[in-house]
């Protein structure tokens, strides 16, 4: 079987979809699966074991360059010379619809009351039912896997094995790496300022939580806000720019991640790292909350049909709590590396004395080399 997966963007919203992967691969261990995704968010997908084939396209680019449709048109209908058995659409978005359409005839997706763009449902074959307002997880989970016959529970997805890999990462993430404290990275930025932190509350964090404290940023706002958080406290750094695939080697290394609702901090649920996501215009219902994996929102209501981007209410949100959360997720890992220390040394490796190996010696001289083969 042929599958090929159209969810072109953003980056936390492909993060939430390829948690299916490794349960579609379980029940089809054959299927060929190729997906489909913006190239600017590709290299998240990449090194990933479950996926035959990343092929990009770059429809974003259409809205300052509409002459580049025929050049998106061409490529996806080359993409469609692999006769796709199904094409799901995990998006719900006009835009998908038709890149699902172009890539094959069999085409699954949300029905028309579970997305946004409810005329994206008219080009599919197989509607999906999965309320809008839904866990997002949960809701990726079903549009791929129920069109397949795939049933996959809460329990399964609390109990996922990490889905992010990469390869080869930056090697300066060493230079910035603390061995005696516990490193934690900050996701500081996003793609609206009402979803961002104050950066003066995430100073108070890192120096209430006296561990090293690594910044990563996208653009040039986000490091002229991490170069001032360094001058404000010494237990901050700002990473050097990295790409998806050294920010994912970075994040499966890390002790905590705290950060806004935004792609790098749902990685860190991608990695089964333990993270603190910071909620304020958004539902939480984005994501799953787990034993290291928590969430903090702010008092505002949200409404998940029209997010309020002048809800500014994430600023209200007292950093104590953060720090707290942090301190028990940290005491966390620390309580349970003691343990796992413990038994290891309830059966340590016994050392062989010198006795003991000439004993061996000798009992290897009377084997005749012969009877070996």
């Amino acid at each position: 079987m042929k599958i090929a997966i159209v969810k072109l963007s953003a980056l936390g919203d492909i993060v939430h979809a390829m948690v299916a992967l490794q349960f579609i691969k379980a029940h089809h261990p054959d299927a060929q699966i190729d997906w489909i995704v913006e190239h600017r968010f590709a290299e998240l997908l990449n090194h990933q074991p479950d996926i035959d084939n990343v092929l990009t396209v770059d429809i974003k680019a259409l809205k300052s360059d509409k002459t580049g449709i025929l050049r998106e048109i061409k490529r996806l209908r080359r993409y469609a010379a692999n006769h796709y058995d199904l094409v799901i659409d995990a998006q719900g978005l006009l835009k998908s619809t038709i890149t699902a359409r172009l890539l094959g005839k069999h085409v699954a997706g949300f029905d028309a009351d579970s997305i946004r763009e409810r005329a994206a449902s008219w080009f599919y074959t197989v509607k999906v039912s999965s309320p809008y307002n839904a866990n997002t997880i949960d809701r990726n989970a079903t549009v791929l896997t129920q069109p397949l016959g795939i049933h996959i529970s809460h329990e399964e997805i609390l109990n996922k094995k990490p889905f992010l890999f990469f390869q080869n990462p930056d090697e300066r993430i060493n230079l910035y790496w603390h061995r005696n404290i516990k490193n934690i990275v900050l996701v500081i930025g996003s793609t609206w300022e009402s979803r961002n932190y104050p950066i003066e509350k995430y100073v108070k964090i890192a120096d209430a939580l006296q561990q090293n404290c690594l910044i990563v940023w996208g653009n040039e706002e986000e490091r002229k806000k991490a170069e001032w958080m360094c001058d404000q406290s010494d237990y901050v750094q700002i990473m050097p720019k990295l790409d998806l695939n050294s920010l994912k080697a970075l994040i499966a290394r890390a002790d905590l991640v705290i950060g806004n609702d935004t792609g790098p901090t749902h990685m860190a649920w991608g990695l089964n790292r333990p993270s603190i996501t910071i909620f304020g215009p958004t539902p939480v219902s984005r994501v799953y909350q787990t034993d290291i994996n928590k969430t903090i929102k702010s008092p505002s209501k949200v409404n998940p049909h029209k997010l309020n981007k002048q809800d500014f209410s994430i600023r209200d949100i007292d950093e104590q709590e953060i720090i707290d959360m942090a301190k028990t997720l940290l005491a966390d890992q620390t309580e349970a590396l003691a343990l796992a220390n413990a038994q290891k040394s309830a059966n340590p490796v016994r050392e062989i004395n010198d006795n003991e190996l000439d004993d061996i010696a000798n009992s290897l001289e009377d084997i005749d080399l012969l009877d070996l083969f």
